[in-house]
């Protein structure tokens, strides 16, 4: 097993350790992650029944995607970086802000989701996958 991903807010208030690997590590353009990054994409590492650890209280706000999944972020109401998302109808899924890593460099994207809200000047690697929304299961 592989050494646990850390990572926090920009100020420190809020951290986590995620034990296991990440189901998938993607590039998202949707308009939400769009907003969240305020860039043209969010960066995020996917868990799935991982062992994680939390310490501090992040501020969140929660809302429901172009498909119906409700999903909340998480970041720190001190500095205002995004750390994380959870989905409150499926506690088993864990999403790291790729940025929030204390070793971004272990971030490897696999593959660009919801391009059909891609803007023409986000730039990301032409070889990397594509959907136009959410890949099949």
């Amino acid at each position: 097993m592989s050494e646990p991903y850390t990572g926090g807010c920009k100020c420190g208030a809020i951290r986590y350790e995620v034990s296991g690997e990440p189901a998938a590590m993607l590039y998202c353009q949707c308009r939400q992650c769009q907003r969240d990054s305020g860039t043209g994409h969010g960066a995020h590492l996917t868990f799935v029944g991982a062992n994680v650890k939390l310490t501090g209280e992040a501020a969140t706000w929660t809302v429901t995607g172009d498909l119906g999944t409700r999903k909340s972020r998480g970041f720190c109401s001190a500095c205002g970086a995004p750390v994380y998302l959870f989905f409150p109808d499926n506690a088993d899924v864990f999403v790291a802000s790729a940025t929030s890593l204390d070793d971004p460099i272990r971030f490897k994207p696999q593959f660009v989701t919801w391009t059909d809200a891609g803007q023409p000047w986000d730039h990301l690697d032409p070889a990397l996958p594509r959907f136009g929304k959410m890949p099949p299961v």
